[in-house]
């Protein structure tokens, strides 16, 4: 099978450091089986692979999930914020008094 002569700007060529994984036969060939079907060596099948599911994982823990209740209450806090407290008004004056305005 032909394989893939383009390179992607998640598999640059320009590479300094190595990561080696201990793997059985069997997930080896389904690897390889893969990388053929798309018509990529197995270096740049895993190398994509592990990018795109690294990319998947960061944006996943950096999103926030709230629940349909959690959710109106948030949206209700927007458009409708609550009157600051006396102490967060203390805390503001100081605040504007430290900086001299």
């Amino acid at each position: 099978m032909a394989r893939r002569a383009s390179v992607t700007k998640d598999t640059p060529r320009a590479r300094g450091e190595r990561l080696e994984a201990r793997i059985s036969a069997d997930q080896k060939n389904l690897f390889l089986r893969a990388a053929e079907l798309q018509g990529r060596t197995l270096t740049d099948f895993v190398i994509a692979s592990v990018h795109e599911a690294a990319v998947r994982a960061i944006d996943e823990m950096q999103a926030i999930r709230l629940t349909e209740q959690e959710s109106r209450a948030f949206a209700e806090a927007v458009l409708n914020p609550p009157e600051p407290s006396l102490r967060a008004q203390g805390a503001a004056r100081r605040y504007i008094d430290a900086l001299g305005r």
